[in-house]
């Protein structure tokens, strides 16, 4: 992975700490609306990191494999990440 991997960790461990919240608000049985907007933010920082290492890989390994002339699997493969990602 070339993403900082500094930010990356910070990230998911800043993600999983807001999960683990939303859990006992769960379990507390708080208000559906503040539940989800912490669902919400867990939902952006993991978009966030998701940018990020996506754009690592379209700036590293894409431009790599187009360099070597072997950009088809590296666009194939970025092109079914979008598939998944518009579902």
């Amino acid at each position: 992975m070339k993403a900082d991997k500094k930010s990356i960790t910070r990230l998911l461990k800043t993600a999983r700490g807001q999960l683990d919240g939303i859990l006992n608000m769960v379990e507390e049985d708080r208000y559906c609306i503040d539940i989800s907007n912490q669902l919400l933010a867990t939902q952006a920082i993991l978009n966030k990191v998701n940018k990020e290492i996506l754009h690592a890989h379209m700036e590293h390994c894409v431009k790599e494999s187009m360099c070597a002339e072997d950009s088809s699997k590296k666009i194939n493969e970025i092109l079914m990440l979008m598939d998944k990602m518009m579902k």
